[in-house]
């Protein structure tokens, strides 16, 4: 098959979920599809590239189902409900992709169109919702932080040594309260109540129009 920038992407997928990214490498991926490295290099000119191209595929994709998900939404949704579709969306798309949240996490750095689409639609929906602009980037990177977070977690390799019966029974009666709180909800209805509590943070940061800005504090941030 003729060599192409989206078969080279491919094989960097495949290569990737195997060896995470420390452990990535073009000749990998060049053994991956059988030709000499040298010749990745007149379609993809580094490891550099090639990586920017792999993490723009995962938050294209993320980007789009984030739009599936805010299309199903009812036209009079409020800007929490549009906020938790993207981060839904997105968790969902990167799931799909071993490594995908480390990808993610790198994006932004390789200035990725798709990472940076991503941020831009959040910042739009906070802007649109009330939040004051000088709040709105923070905001932002604290929903893409978390869910990039919250997957990290989802991937990671299990624990290298066996967990045993014994090691639970000690878990509960040192840790009962972390256990409980474990094993009270699965993961996706814990991220979903992470996102509704993110979103009531943000909220605390809108201010009715007839209020003016906030008053300096002694310390200067303001109340």
């Amino acid at each position: 098959m003729k060599l192409t920038a989206d078969r080279i992407v491919d094989a960097g997928m495949t290569v990737f979920a195997q060896t995470g990214y420390h452990g990535f490498s073009v000749r990998q991926v060049a053994d991956r599809l059988d030709v000499h490295a040298g010749s990745l290099y007149y379609h993809v000119p580094s490891k550099a590239a090639l990586l920017q191209l792999m993490a723009d595929r995962v938050v294209r994709q993320a980007y789009e189902a984030g739009t599936a998900a805010l299309a199903g939404l009812p036209a009079q949704a409020g800007w929490p409900a549009r906020i938790t579709a993207q981060a839904v969306a997105l968790r969902q798309s990167i799931r799909q992709h071993p490594g995908g949240a480390i990808m993610l996490a790198g994006s932004p750095k390789t200035l990725s169109p798709g990472a940076l689409s991503l941020m831009e639609r959040l910042l739009a929906t906070l802007a649109e919702g009330g939040v004051p602009p000088e709040h709105c980037g923070t905001a932002a990177d604290t929903v893409l932080s978390h869910v990039t977070g919250y997957v990290l977690q989802e991937q990671s390799d299990p624990p290298a040594v066996p967990v045993t019966a014994e090691d639970v029974a000690a878990l509960h009666r040192s840790f009962p309260r972390t256990v409980a709180a474990a094993a009270a909800q699965g993961p996706d209805e814990k991220f979903a109540r992470s996102l509704d509590l993110l979103c009531a943070g943000i909220g605390t940061l809108i201010r009715p129009l007839s209020e003016g800005p906030p008053s300096e504090a002694p310390d200067g941030r303001g109340r």
